[in-house]
């Protein structure tokens, strides 16, 4: 095997690694998330999800998603989620300006009794926590999606001193090592492969599994998309947007 192979088999042995401490460490707490959700679809409320920069890949993941919950949306903050902002450095920059989060939510449809999650791998950047600060304020459940070990190794950038994890109802740990790279080999520099995308984005997913299977159990059906490159994806996906037509912000 040449050393391109060998280290896409170590890559994958380390994200599968991850993934099964995830699946095993944080069971309960994926299923306490999922059950918030299905609590607050049950309940007539709405559910947003916000990542800043490579955390909003996650988050977008789960949004007008076929097999995903319909009811899933972004909660967009200009310049900071996504990866297409230029120059890139501003998406960076803005995570840390205080009183971004609070300008946002002001201005966002969330209410209390809605649920918010929060995806930040490190946690420390004032934007994701304020953001949580702000949003139990206001009566929603926050559920943060973070790294553990950053709140544990690294300096917090909001004044408060705290990380994300420190103002969640929920705090689902991705078990990312801080620097997010899995790889190191001598002759290269610097650590590489990260894997932090392929993590959070299964967190998601079984989050979301787990909302859509509690639903069913209380005889609610869930409001599930399906792919709209199956025959008959779009009627039923029409059927579904129309039925929560209230709690759907992204076809707006």
């Amino acid at each position: 095997m040449g050393e391109s192979n060998r280290l896409a088999g170590q890559y994958f042995d380390a994200a599968i690694e991850l993934l099964r401490r995830v699946r095993d460490e944080e069971d309960e707490r994926i299923g306490a998330a999922g059950t918030l959700i299905a609590d607050t679809v049950e309940a007539g409320g709405r559910v947003f999800v916000f990542g800043a920069g490579h955390s909003s890949l996650p988050a977008q993941d789960t949004v007008y998603r076929a097999g995903g919950l319909a009811i899933m949306n972004l909660l967009t903050v200009p310049g900071v989620v996504g990866v297409d902002v230029r120059p890139a450095t501003l998406g960076s920059a803005l995570e840390r300006v205080d009183g971004l989060a609070g300008a946002v939510l002001d201005t966002s449809p969330l209410e209390a009794g809605d649920v918010l999650i929060i995806i930040s791998l490190s946690g420390r950047n004032s934007l994701p926590v304020e953001m949580a600060m702000n949003a139990r304020a206001l009566g929603l459940k926050v559920i943060g999606v973070t790294s553990v070990a950053y709140a544990d190794e690294t300096r917090s950038r909001h004044v408060s001193g705290t990380h994300l994890r420190d103002h969640c109802d929920l705090v689902l740990d991705s078990k990312i090592p801080v620097g997010d790279a899995e790889l190191t080999v001598p002759g290269i520099e610097a650590p590489f492969a990260p894997a932090s995308t392929v993590v959070t984005s299964a967190i998601m997913q079984s989050v979301v599994a787990t909302a859509a299977g509690v639903l069913a159990d209380r005889g609610i059906e869930p409001p599930l998309l399906r792919s709209g490159n199956v025959d008959g994806g779009h009627d039923w996906n029409g059927r579904v947007m129309r039925e929560y037509a209230d709690r759907i912000y992204y076809r707006q």
